[in-house]
């Protein structure tokens, strides 16, 4: 009896990633209601985040609507973006840095190892460094722990890798 298996992940496609970027900066300087303001969106380091800038935290979440929706323009999911760092307001500026979520935590893959135990006990998963491996003896298995994550409504992004 043969075994399939596939990895799951958690990262993005950085060229997209960099496509989605782009078309916000040319949207920003685009757009009548942004003219004359801050509103701007820049890198972080290595191209791990962006950090968002504008005249008010307001106007940050406009920015940010922006990118969401080019994002998802380019068939990724905006939970790739780590929203949980707040607002900074200094000298009538706003910002917001956005690191983006790569790489499952071992509380992320201990909890998809259990989503997969409870639904389908036939898959076998096992945490390999940040990823999960599930193994099973039917394709049909994997089909339906790949539906099932993907209807989990998890809050990070994944991604199914080394289908076998």
């Amino acid at each position: 009896m043969a075994n399939y298996s596939f990895d799951i992940v958690s990262t993005y496609d950085k060229a997209e990633m960099n496509n989605a970027y782009e078309q916000t900066v040319r949207e920003i300087e685009n757009r009548f209601d942004f003219k004359g303001t801050a509103a701007a969106i820049e890198w972080l380091g290595d191209k791990t985040g962006v950090k968002l800038t504008a005249d008010s935290p307001w106007q940050i979440d406009q920015v940010l609507d922006v990118f969401r929706k080019k994002l998802v323009g380019r068939n990724m999911t905006a939970k790739v973006l780590d929203l949980s760092r707040e607002i900074h307001e200094a000298n009538l500026r706003a910002w917001q840095e956005i690191p983006f979520v790569e790489g499952l935590s071992q509380e992320k893959a201990k909890e998809i190892s259990k989503i997969i135990r409870d639904t389908h006990p036939k898959a076998k998963p096992s945490i390999q460094g940040d990823a999960v491996r599930v193994v099973s003896g039917s394709k049909d298995e994997l089909q339906g722990v790949m539906s099932t994550l993907n209807s989990a409504n998890l809050d990070y992004p994944l991604n199914f890798t080394n289908y076998r």
